[in-house]
């Protein structure tokens, strides 16, 4: 699938009347997994970019070209799998915006947010400023300015119902709406009835972010939620595996008696072997 087709793909998930949850990756082998499995759509977060390519926490201090490369090698390794991504601050004020949309469009993803959170990122005491308004509103309208394929799906994210609660989250999600937003993406949900009220003054398909309580898809759909993230447990799970593993060997552990290796055919799976080895045959007369 070209890219277009990619986000035309998201943009069925958005009209439809379901609620999905994207697969968490962060590089091109776990977007494989993801797409063999069989997600609708893959998600790759600030956070978990800032994880793998740096090793930081989530500070944003991740450059716009490290976020996009990691992102033009997931989206060269998979062939039909949607990618969502999360743009943070789109790396500056609404210039930075349009040239964080275009670099992103270009590395091949589905869907983008462009945040409403002011810098530095509260880490640690989990507290949140909100940009003003208009320069929120600004960053938006910049993103859909910017955008060349008019299939690519800009998303206004902000933390509103966190940082200024509801009244705040829909003067915010009406004004993105209003500009064109193609949906809203919300932070901090505890409860549906907010999201409810959300999705019916703005009419845009809902996104969410770290809600906090145990909603079922058929819940989530009702309130007009179309993606609904889990968390980013594979990336978590990875670093566990590979300290568990290195520990193991460090340890004195054979290599041989190690129980958490992944078979060679799922190795030659990810890895697209089979693929090579006919590309071998036909370019370079292997056999």
């Amino acid at each position: 699938m070209s890219w277009t087709d990619r986000r035309r793909a998201f943009r069925a998930i958005l009209a439809g009347r379901e609620c999905v949850h994207p697969g968490s990756v962060y590089d091109p082998v776990s977007a494989r997994i993801a797409e063999d499995l069989g997600f609708e759509a893959g998600m790759f977060a600030g956070s978990i970019a800032a994880l793998a390519v740096l090793g930081s926490p989530d500070l944003v201090v991740l450059t716009l070209t490290e976020f996009a490369e990691q992102i033009h090698r997931m989206s060269r390794a998979t062939t039909r799998l949607p990618l969502l991504v999360d743009a943070d601050h789109g790396y500056g004020n609404a210039l930075s915006v349009m040239r964080t949309v275009a670099e992103l469009e270009v590395a091949g993803v589905a869907a983008l947010t462009i945040e409403d959170t002011a810098l530095p990122c509260p880490y640690g005491d989990g507290r949140l400023q909100l940009l003003p308004r208009e320069e929120g509103l600004g960053k938006v309208r910049a993103a859909l300015a910017a955008r060349t394929d008019p299939e690519l799906v800009i998303v206004g994210r902000t933390s509103a119902l966190q940082a200024g609660g509801l009244d705040e989250a829909l003067a915010r999600a009406r004004a993105y709406a209003e500009a064109g937003a193609d949906a809203l993406f919300f932070t901090g949900v505890t409860a549906l009835e907010p999201v409810r009220a959300l999705h019916a003054a703005t009419g845009k398909p809902i996104l969410l972010g770290g809600a906090e309580g145990d909603f079922s898809r058929e819940d989530l759909a009702g309130a007009g939620v179309r993606v609904a993230l889990q968390g980013h447990q594979p990336f978590m799970a990875a670093v566990r595996a590979v300290q568990e593993t290195l520990a193991a060997l460090r340890g004195g552990t054979s290599p041989k008696a190690l129980t958490n290796q992944p078979s060679a055919a799922l190795m030659k799976q990810v890895t697209r072997a089979a693929d090579y080895a006919a590309a071998t045959r036909d370019f370079l007369g292997g056999t």
